[in-house]
């Protein structure tokens, strides 16, 4: 019998697998409210929202690769496949820590005041996001372009004041990422 070698598979399968469990288990469990919360008499967002929204779309994402997949076109999964993938996890992790970790260590440094009373001010609701944000969309494009460039950082600068403008600016009631959690 012929091995299963279909890597774009494997792929779409494993991504659909935990995009469902994002959106069935951790997003209920990590979150004290809906999608969609009423709070008196007005429609807010919840904080459940954005991360069901997130796992929709991988979802989605997840399936087209599963089922749109060419026979003709498949690959098997290799070493070069698995070091990518640990380099790629390697870089959002990275990515991560910067975003979480940049403002509150920041401060620390000149106040002693802590990070909490000042995470929903200018600039340091912004530090963790722009920076880990940037380190994040640079990163990608150097391993995609195989190098760094000046280009692929101010790529990364502009997305992520793309979303700070997008997110933060019109909701009053929203922190960005990280500073739910600090």
């Amino acid at each position: 019998m012929r091995p299963f070698v279909r890597a774009n598979v494997i792929l779409g399968v494993s991504v659909s697998l935990a995009a469902l469990a994002i959106a069935l288990i951790w997003v209920p469990l990590d979150t004290d409210t809906g999608l969609i919360e009423k709070v008196r008499r007005r429609l807010t967002v919840g904080d459940a929202l954005a991360p069901t929204v997130a796992a929709a779309f991988l979802l989605l994402g997840g399936l087209i690769v599963t089922f749109f997949e060419r026979p003709e076109n498949a690959r098997r999964l290799s070493a070069q496949n698995l070091a990518f993938l640990a380099i790629l996890l390697t870089l959002l992790t990275g990515a991560f820590l910067v975003m979480r970790w940049m403002g509150p260590g920041l401060l620390a440094l000149i106040s002693e005041d802590g990070y909490r009373p000042l995470r929903d001010t200018a600039p340091w609701k912004y530090i963790g996001f722009l920076t880990g944000g940037t380190v994040m969309i640079a990163g990608l494009i150097a391993m995609v372009e195989g190098r760094l460039s000046l280009r692929g950082i101010a790529i990364g600068v502009v997305a992520a004041l793309a979303l700070i403008v997008l997110y933060d600016l019109p909701f009053d009631d929203l922190l960005l990422p990280p500073n739910g959690d600090v």
